[in-house]
């Protein structure tokens, strides 16, 4: 079935990209130790990012929500929403999430939460009103598809590696700005200057390629989290149509900002017009795949079940 095989894929390519980011990881910090002959750079960048992004991860939601200004709600205040948050999270076998609400006219919605138990689904005013039940299931099904899929988890590794990759090059440029080559090593010493040429010239593109393949992955679990919503509501037309719904309004989201852009299930601070096609080098650099490929995607699926 189409939708197995669109899960499958997007799955065995996000996990090709960590591994590249892994490995892009251990090759420039082989370049660095090469260059100055100690490990304690690429040691101390990766701790320093690995602390901050544990702290992000276990107060992300709350710093989200916070920003967001999100009100809570539940089965007494907003009984229709909450009935079909619990009955798609019962099929997904995923506990209720907590649900919360932006008073925006912007349609739009996001999940976040380190895991099922502490998930939380958040969509705004406008997308209440103006979709019709199936598509917000379809919303609502996509959200839990991150939930469900781990995607906050991930999102914290790849800040983690991505972290330290910044990190690594700033601390490497900084000493070679501050000590020069000459007090470092032997100026006769070729194959050193070779390797600190080359470390300088990572340190500088580094952070490039590592925001790139970080983003790389944003997107491909955007993929998934579609095909996952479509098998989930058995019915991929519905997210389709809310998605269609989304880029025709083309209204960006009030409170939204760029720390919290890559969560909601389109990008919040600019919209897309039908039919647009961004060129290469601007789509690298998107949180999130065009909608009208998202849109082509669910509407080539066959109809689970």
């Amino acid at each position: 079935m189409l939708t197995y095989t669109e899960i499958s894929s997007n799955k065995i390519k996000t996990d090709l990209l960590i591994g590249l980011f892994i490995l892009f990881i251990v090759v420039i910090g082989y370049f660095f130790d090469m260059a100055y002959n100690s490990p304690v750079i690429l040691i101390i960048a990766v701790l320093f990012s690995t602390i901050t992004a544990l702290i992000s991860y276990y107060n992300s939601d709350k710093i989200t929500l916070a920003v967001s200004k999100a009100q809570k709600v539940d089965r007494a205040t907003n009984q229709e929403l909450y009935h079909v948050v619990e009955n798609l999270a019962i099929t997904a076998g995923l506990p209720t999430p907590t649900i919360y609400i932006i008073d925006d006219a912007a349609m739009n919605a996001f999940a976040t939460g380190r895991d099922p138990k502490h998930a939380v689904v958040c969509v705004t005013t406008g997308l209440l009103a103006k979709m019709d039940r199936q598509e917000l299931e379809g919303v609502i099904a996509h959200e839990l598809s991150h939930v469900g899929n781990y995607d906050i988890r991930l999102s914290t590794l790849l800040v983690v590696l991505a972290g330290s990759v910044a990190l690594i090059s700033n601390i490497f440029l900084r000493s070679t700005f501050f000590s020069g080559i000459g007090r470092n090593r032997n100026n006769n010493d070729q194959g050193a200057a070779i390797f600190f040429i080359i470390g300088i010239i990572l340190a500088i593109l580094s952070p490039i390629a590592a925001t790139l393949i970080q983003l790389a992955v944003s997107r491909k679990r955007e993929y998934l989290a579609d095909a996952s919503g479509a098998l989930l509501t058995r019915y991929p037309e519905g997210l389709a149509s809310a998605l269609e719904k989304i880029r025709d309004e083309n209204m960006p989201l009030k409170e939204a900002n760029s720390a919290t852009a890559h969560l909601y299930i389109s990008n919040p601070l600019q919209g897309e017009r039908p039919g647009k096609k961004p060129s290469l080098f601007a789509g690298l650099f998107d949180t999130h795949p065009p909608i009208d490929e998202r849109i082509k995607r669910l509407r080539g699926m066959d109809h689970p079940g």
